[in-house]
């Protein structure tokens, strides 16, 4: 089968698009022949070495986290996903990768994809999803009638963060560049502030409940997002290099997000997109052979959305 690989750490030019053996499931674990994975931010940082503490991958690797596919064999153990099964995952970080024609998954990851897109573009979910589910809910307790700021919303992650915090009742304040601003007006936010013009803390004008961080802002920055909290709010911060602050006098907590793999909430999610509350939005889609330019593309921030790998 063909997938890329990375032999080495580096830039994008290590990335080898290559023949390599079709896997076989093991106990616990099905074979799918995948429709798409996705690209993420921390693809190019793990593929440079930089997530070695964190996400520790043995070379050769193959990225991609997400994986939207037909399940095409099963290992023994598996009841619950039967060959034929088209499913969505969030594959295991430290693992081989979907930019495949084939991946191995454990089955317990997986969860049926949405019937009312195409499976590729499901591929575009999980872990943004997962990511965005996980700040507002498990870590941020949102519930209805709060106001939510949701720094950065102009990307994967923000734009279900915002459609996420909408449907469960809260005011969400998002800031977005003008670029991606009509676009997170339509996803729900009540109010969008320009953060290449106008400085956040000043534009918000009443305290929030919870701030969700998912820019790369300087610390200085993100401490000043503390101060727009009210006493016993949160702060959720995905840019893990950099320790989320927090205000014990006033006790607004400050958490670190990392991400985790969910079948449970990734099934709610896919099932939200199934019914049209979640809208999948896919800015670009390309073939795994373009996955070498893709990632240099993304280092030079020239991405203009979520961006699917097709393996056809």
């Amino acid at each position: 089968m063909k997938a890329v690989r990375f032999h080495e750490f580096g830039g994008p030019e290590v990335l080898r698009y290559e023949d390599v053996e079709q896997p076989v499931p093991g106990v616990g674990q099905v074979r799918i022949r995948v429709a798409a994975t996705s690209f993420n931010g921390v693809d190019g940082n793990i593929r440079a070495g930089f997530m070695q503490g964190p996400i520790p991958v043995e070379l050769p690797h193959t990225p991609g986290l997400d994986v939207a596919g037909t399940v095409d064999a099963v290992g023994p153990g598996v009841t619950d996903v039967a060959v034929g099964d088209r499913v969505i995952g969030f594959l295991p970080m430290t693992g081989t990768g979907a930019a495949a024609e084939y991946v191995i998954a454990p089955a317990e990851i997986l969860t049926g994809a949405p019937g009312n897109i195409p499976l590729a573009d499901a591929a575009a979910l999980p872990l943004v999803g997962l990511t965005a589910w996980q700040a507002l809910f498990d870590h941020g307790r949102l519930t209805a009638g709060q106001r939510v700021l949701v720094n950065g919303a102009g990307g994967a992650v923000g734009g279900y963060a915002v459609q996420l915090a909408k449907e469960a009742g809260a005011r969400v304040i998002a800031t977005a560049s003008p670029r991606s601003a009509d676009r997170v007006r339509a996803a729900g936010a009540d109010e969008v502030v320009d953060h290449t013009s106008t400085d956040v803390t000043a534009a918000v004008t009443e305290p929030v409940d919870l701030v969700l961080n998912l820019a790369p802002v300087a610390p200085e920055q993100l401490a000043a997002l503390v101060t727009l909290i009210r006493d016993g709010g949160t702060l959720v911060n995905t840019t893990v290099w950099m320790p989320a602050p927090s205000d014990g006098a006033r006790g607004v907590r400050g958490i670190d997000l990392f991400v985790r793999s969910d079948a449970d909430q990734l099934a709610d999610l896919a099932a939200r997109v199934g019914t049209g509350e979640l809208h999948v939005e896919v800015a670009q889609r390309v073939t795994l052979a373009e996955l070498p330019a893709l990632h240099t593309r993304a280092g030079a921030g020239e991405l203009p959305g979520k961006t699917v790998v097709l393996t056809a």
